[in-house]
């Protein structure tokens, strides 16, 4: 491919995945799997009671901070680059749970919410990569939105239930809109979700960007507790080369221990 076309290609990729990811991009600032094959994503719901909702000032403290993570930059979410849940509509209203999730949206009505980003740390080309090579290392990051949000009467286990259903119905694609712009979906898939919750669903999706770029995100909903974790990542360099890559899991234990 020549250097111009895995520009432009790198851009298209880059104009979706900032506006999924917000401020995610551009923030300043793993062993253990559950489900035991893929398309299974999910434990199954607690019998206990529910368990009580977090308020805010417990949900700050709870959120991901810088030394929780090994390497990569954690930053607040800054209020004037949070969407609001009715600034999303997917055409299809049985892939709501899905279009909120993408854009980190809390599902429902939750009692309260917290918002951090995660960026990774890019890769070193090799000594004798070429110019495409160099610039598709560079952008071998991954890009990680992480929304918190507590829920009051089972809230949470309904979030967990709503986005399985959701899955399985739009498996072959859906489209929704988010601020004004069109976004299409070309695959869900359920895949294993990481460990270290009560529950979890866990998603590959396929974006469809400009020049027929196909953009692989990671999609996680996570409960513990009444609280809810939901993890949003991409990879530029995925979506350059449309080869998949792993969820970083360091990253989403880190949180979802906090919120034990």
């Amino acid at each position: 491919m020549r250097t111009t076309a895995v520009r432009r290609t790198v851009l298209a990729a880059s104009a979706a995945a900032l506006a999924l990811l917000a401020t995610a991009c551009g923030g300043s600032g793993d062993e253990d799997k559950a489900g035991d094959s893929k398309g299974k994503g999910d434990s199954t719901a607690s019998a206990a009671p529910a368990a009580k909702a977090l308020t805010a000032a417990e949900l700050e403290k709870a959120a991901l901070a810088q030394a929780d993570v090994k390497d990569g930059k954690v930053a607040e979410l800054p209020a004037t680059d949070d969407i609001a849940a009715d600034k999303v509509k997917a055409e299809d209203a049985a892939c709501q749970p899905l279009a909120h999730l993408q854009m980190g949206v809390p599902a429902g009505s939750p009692a309260a919410t917290v918002k951090r980003s995660w960026t990774g740390e890019p890769q070193k080309p090799a000594a004798d990569a070429s110019p495409e090579e160099a610039l598709a290392a560079g952008l071998g990051a991954e890009k990680m939105l992480i929304t918190l949000a507590s829920y009051e009467d089972g809230g949470a286990e309904q979030v967990i239930k709503d986005v399985d259903a959701a899955a399985g119905k739009c498996a072959g694609g859906f489209t929704y809109d988010a601020m004004g712009e069109p976004f299409k979906i070309l695959t869900v898939e359920k895949t294993e979700a990481p460990g270290g919750a009560d529950e979890a669903v866990a998603i590959t999706a396929v974006l469809a960007a400009e020049e027929d770029v196909k953009t692989p995100m990671k999609l996680v909903v996570a409960r513990k507790g009444a609280t809810v974790a939901s993890f949003t990542v991409t990879n530029f360099a995925s979506a350059v080369t449309g080869e998949d890559f792993d969820f970083p899991t360091a990253v989403s234990d880190a949180q979802l221990g906090k919120l034990a």
